[in-house]
Order: C-alpha cells, then sequence, then structure tokens
C-alpha cells in the first residue's frame, strides 16, 4: 500500500502523479477485497467502480462538490479514499463503519442510500438548492449496477433534464444489478455499447469531426456534426437521453484512466445536464468475482486465493432455500403459481424455480413497484402470484400493496425474506417495520413461522388462501426441525399453544418463539412458571384465545422482531382497548423506535434484549413489579 497509505482526502489523491494511478487502483482493489474476505460485503459492485472513484476524487472537489451514489454497496473505493482508508477493516462490524454512504460517518458522504434509483432525484434536490444560493459547485450522480431499471430513476431523469440544470449524471453501465439486469432498457444499452466495431467507428468518427473543425469550412463542419450526432442515434442510447434533455457523452470505457479524467475535465466546464456513459466489469480485478458477479455482489467471508466462501457450521437449511423448496413443490401441483421477484433470483431463492419453470417466473428488475402492480394483474385473471421480495424493499411499493393488491382484495402472496434484524448491511435492510405497516391495510392476512417446518405449511395455507397474504420469515438458517412431508393447511388465525404456565404468558411470533421457549425454561428453575404461545397470525389474531390468556393471567408479554411501533403487540392492545379488558398488564417487547444500526444478528438482538438472556431478564422484572 505504498501509495495508498498517502492519502487520507481528496486532496492528497490530487498530488499523486497520474502515472501512478492505476497501481493505485490495484492497492484500493487490494485493500477491498482483503476487508470482504473477512468481514463479507459488495465486492463485485466496488471493484468495478475503482477507476471511476479515482477519477471523480481526482476531478471534483468533494464535499464541496456533491458526488451522490446510488446503491450505495459501489462506494467503497470511495470511502477508502475520504480518510476511511485505517478504519476500513471495520466495515460492516459493530460499531465499525457502514457498507453504505452514511451522512454521519464522513463529511464526504452527503446522501444516505441502500437502496436503489434515489440518485438522480437527489441530484436534482441538490442541483436547486445550489442555484438558489447561487454557489458555484458541482453535482455529480453516479446511477447503474441495475438502478435504470426502476421507476424513480426515470422520474429523476426526466425532472432533470426538464430543468436542466448544471448537473452531471456517470450511468454506470456493468449489465448487471444484483443478478443480470432485465428489460428493454438494459438490453437497448448491451446491444449498443459491447461491441469493440462500435468504439472503433466512435473514436474514427470523433476524430473526423476534429478534423473538419481545424480544417475545412463551416458547411463540412456542419455535416461533421451531423454525422457524429447520426452515429449516437443510431449506436448509442444517445438519442433516448437526449429526449430527456441531457447532453450524452458515451459510451466510454470505465476503467481507462486517462480517458475518464479527460472526459471529467471535459464536462465540468459544461452548465447544463450532461449524462456520460461508462462501461465497466463488475468485478474488476478479482477473477472470482469477474466470472461470478452475482454471487460477489453481496458475499459473506471467503477465500481469497480461491475465491470459494468459507463455510460457517453445518447447520439448517436457511429459511429462504425452504421457501424456493416449498413453491416449487406446490408449483408442481399448481400451474396457476408464477413467481415474481426484483433482480434477486438467487437472494429470494427462486433461481431453482425459475430454471424449472422459465414460463412461470418472472424477474421485473429493481421494480417493485411494478412488481407488485404486474402481479395483481396476474391475479385478476385466475393466476396465483407469489412476490418473493425483502421486507425492507418491499416498502418501496408499499402503495402498490395497499392500492393495487389489498383495495381489490386479489389472491396475491407475499414471501418477505429477511423479517428482523439482518445484521451487517445495517438500517438501510433491516426488516423491522412489515408487521406494522402491513398489519394496518384492510384486508391484508398476515403471519410469521416459528421456524421451518411451519414456514412450508404457512406458504401451503398462502397459495390456497382467496386473499391478500403474506408471510414473513428471517435471514438465516432455521433450527433443524424435520420437514413434515406432506404440507398442511393452517386455520387462518389460530395460534398455537407450547407450554402451560401458572404466572403469566408470553405471546410470541415468528423469530421469537423459540427465545421465548427458551427462556420460560429458564425462568421455570426460577419458580416462575409461564405459559407460551405461539401467535402464528398477527392478522387476524387469535383473539379468542390471546383475551382468554389475558383474563386468566392478568399479566402478559409480547415479543416480535419489528419495531413496537404499531407492531404485533400494539395490535393486541389494540384488542385488550376494544373488547373493554381492563386491570392487565402488558409488556412489548421488540425494536425501539430508532433506525437499527449495523451488527451479526445475534449482537443486535442481545443489545434490544431480544434473545433468551434478554427475554429472561425483562420478564423478571416485569412480574417482579407486576
Amino acid at each position: 500500500m505504498n501509495i495508498l497509505n498517502k492519502i487520507n482526502s481528496p486532496d492528497d489523491l490530487k498530488k499523486i502523479p497520474q502515472s501512478k494511478l492505476p497501481e493505485l487502483a490495484q492497492e484500493i482493489r487490494e485493500l477491498i477485497i482483503e476487508t470482504c474476505a473477512k468481514n463479507g460485503g459488495h465486492v463485485a459492485p466496488s471493484l468495478g467502480v475503482v477507476e471511476l472513484t479515482i477519477a471523480m476524487h481526482r476531478s471534483f472537489n468533494s464535499p464541496k462538490d456533491k458526488l451522490i451514489w446510488d446503491v450505495g454497496h459501489q462506494a467503497y473505493a470511495h470511502k477508502i479514499l475520504t480518510g476511511r482508508r485505517d478504519s476500513f477493516h471495520t466495515l460492516r462490524t459493530l460499531n465499525g463503519i457502514s457498507g453504505f454512504p452514511k451522512r454521519c460517518e464522513s463529511e464526504h458522504d452527503i446522501w444516505e442510500v441502500g437502496h436503489s434509483s434515489t440518485s438522480l432525484s437527489a441530484a436534482t434536490g441538490f442541483a436547486v438548492a445550489r442555484d438558489i444560493e447561487k454557489k458555484k459547485t458541482k453535482v455529480v450522480a453516479v446511477i447503474g449496477d441495475g438502478s435504470m431499471t426502476s421507476g424513480i430513476a426515470f422520474e429523476g431523469l426526466n425532472h432533470a433534464g426538464h430543468l436542466n440544470r448544471d448537473m452531471i449524471v456517470i450511468l454506470n453501465d456493468n449489465e448487471m444489478s444484483i443478478a443480470e439486469n432485465v428489460g428493454a432498457l438494459s438490453g437497448f444499452l448491451t446491444r449498443t455499447s459491447s461491441s469493440e466495431f462500435i468504439y472503433k467507428l466512435k473514436r474514427e468518427t470523433e476524430q473526423f469531426v476534429k478534423q473538419a473543425k481545424s480544417e475545412m469550412g463551416h458547411g463540412i463542419i456542419r455535416l461533421a456534426r451531423k454525422v457524429e450526432n447520426s452515429f449516437k442515434g443510431l449506436f448509442t442510447p444517445a438519442m433516448m437521453f437526449q429526449a430527456f434533455g441531457f447532453e450524452y457523452i458515451g459510451p466510454i470505457d470505465g476503467h481507462d484512466l486517462p480517458l475518464l479524467l479527460e472526459t471529467m475535465e471535459r464536462v465540468k466546464k459544461f452548465d447544463n445536464a450532461v449524462l456520460i456513459h461508462v462501461i465497466t466489469t463488475k468485478g474488476k480485478g478479482y477473477k472470482p468475482a469477474e466470472q461470478n458477479p452475482s454471487l460477489f455482489h453481496g458475499v459473506g467471508p471467503f477465500d481469497v486465493e480461491t475465491g470459494k466462501l468459507k463455510k460457517g457450521k453445518a447447520g439448517a437449511a436457511s429459511y429462504t432455500a425452504i421457501f424456493g423448496n416449498t413453491v416449487a413443490r406446490l408449483a408442481e401441483e399448481d400451474d396457476r403459481i408464477i413467481a415474481i421477484t426484483a433482480a434477486m433470483p438467487d437472494g429470494t431463492g427462486l433461481t431453482a424455480f425459475g430454471k424449472q419453470n422459465p414460463d412461470r417466473f418472472v424477474d421485473v428488475g429493481i421494480a417493485e413497484q411494478h412488481g407488485v402492480t404486474f402481479a395483481a394483474g396476474l391475479a385478476c385473471e385466475g393466476k396465483k402470484p407469489v412476490v418473493a421480495i425483502y421486507s425492507t424493499f418491499l416498502q418501496r411499493a408499499y402503495d402498490q400493496v395497499l392500492h393495487d393488491v389489498c383495495l381489490q382484495n386479489l389472491p396475491v402472496v407475499f414471501a418477505l425474506d429477511r423479517g428482523g434484524v439482518v445484521g451487517s448491511d445495517g438500517p438501510t435492510h433491516h426488516g423491522v417495520f412489515d408487521l406494522s405497516y402491513l398489519r394496518m391495510i384492510p384486508n391484508m392476512t398476515l403471519m410469521a413461522p416459528k421456524d421451518e417446518n411451519e414456514l412450508q405449511h404457512m406458504l401451503k395455507t398462502a397459495v390456497e388462501f382467496n386473499g391478500p397474504i403474506a408471510v414473513r420469515y428471517p435471514r438465516g438458517n432455521g433450527y433443524g426441525i424435520p420437514l413434515d412431508q406432506e404440507l398442511k393447511t393452517l386455520t387462518i388465525g389460530k395460534g398455537e399453544l407450547l407450554c402451560h404456565g401458572n404466572d403469566g404468558v408470553l405471546v410470541a411470533v415468528g423469530s421469537m418463539v423459540y427465545p421465548a421457549l427458551e427462556a420460560a425454561a429458564l425462568l421455570e428453575q426460577e419458580g416462575l412458571s409461564l405459559t407460551v404461545l405461539n401467535a402464528r397470525f398477527i392478522k387476524p389474531l387469535d383473539t379468542e384465545l390471546i383475551l382468554d390468556l389475558a383474563k386468566k393471567f392478568g399479566k402478559m408479554i409480547t415479543l416480535e422482531e419489528n419495531s413496537v411501533q404499531g407492531g404485533f403487540g400494539t395490535a393486541i392492545l389494540e384488542e385488550l382497548e376494544q373488547h373493554g379488558i381492563t386491570g392487565v398488564s402488558v409488556l412489548r417487547m421488540g425494536y425501539p423506535d430508532i433506525y437499527i444500526e449495523q451488527g451479526e444478528q445475534h449482537e443486535l438482538r442481545a443489545i434490544h434484549g431480544l434473545d433468551r438472556d434478554g427475554i429472561v431478564k425483562s420478564a423478571r422484572k416485569f412480574f417482579e413489579r407486576s
């Protein structure tokens, strides 16, 4: 790290001779690979933009100039070059630096982003605010890694082009999002930018224009410009972006530092909306990531030499795998089932389903809003769509869930992976709001399994249900519970009593059921005897059973891996109030009204008292004072 060790800020970067920049790029890649091999992380996206990041910080003056990253997992090199080299080893760990841009972490992180496609809208806001203040600074938005498949990206592009403010958009075209890009735009970009012939023809055309300007008359110059514009219209997406009001430059090689620097210096002189189309390779510089960019998009610890993932403790199958296997099994019996994902076939466990049922598998790209409404359309025609989306990403389609699915009472199944805390990705990815934001929607049925065996039964229940229904399950492995060979249909709204006590009741849902059982066993040894109820359903609740338990014991603790604001525990309080049940002491346990920071799942659950020991401690205090 001979060069990198000299850089503690973008100002230091500007002092490095340009001839040394390729060596610096290699050192940055080595640090990213070394750190992610230990901590896990978004390897392929960040490796793909190393040269681009160097060129941006070399040409612009952050934080005076505003550099806005889309899908913030591209920002590792940015973090390294902006004073976080020495702390980079703490990436994605408890109390370490975030895997995404974070405003409180650095003055150079001016926009926080963990979801995609927001950069253009944000950059437009920055540009308008700058112009109101009459400041002379640049606003640069980097969008890519599939983000152009999302509707909000085009909303921002449309508005920014209409305003035509001094703003630079860099389209990082790596032909990938998380999985392989889908959609007409992706095909257009790929078709028009991947040919060596195109690059050669473009260079020759530009050379001709330069020569015309210096040696020929005005008529020939006009002709040369027409040739250049015709070339762009025929062989590049220039026509489309120009229609949005942007000056189009590209496509250019995103790993050619001299070309990148030359281009950046040129566009700095513009005072209108400009789009630079940059072609990059996801995973650049690390062969395993280049060969398998989907796997190395977001990866756990791995061996640097081989690229093989480090195996954790042998254990049960993941909830994601159980979901994928069960949906594939159900689809064999029901040809109405169509599985839908938003650019995450691997992450949601649907890759095998897609190979087995290509006609009944749809990847809509990073377009959750479209995916949900698309599912509603399928449901109107008698299909049974299963929409598999991470809890945190379904938030992006909230209006579509409410208006297009639930208002019409359509039988769409929502499979919410990563419910609860997810670990190192932190607050942008924790799924701790879904119980709150879904249970208040009319017609919605919402359930969460205690283990992997119950998950498969809930999926069968969901597919057979004639209305909107969501199954919410956590990230990670199950408990190794044997799977029933025959799938059962659960009774909607009925819970399961797991053990009987005399002093009070723990009402748990989803991932909190087994910790509740473990806590009850410990408290039993101390002389505190508790009943444990696996609620199963968040909506509708097993009202009759819950009210009976409340009347019988007068003391109840609710447990959920969700925000306590408006969540499962709140639903029980509402039921007690609605039925006029008074004199019942209720302790709601869940996550507080804050954004939960990054850390391993077990660390975060322990910090917030949602593991066995935390439940025991809270229960002692609760029953002592009640």
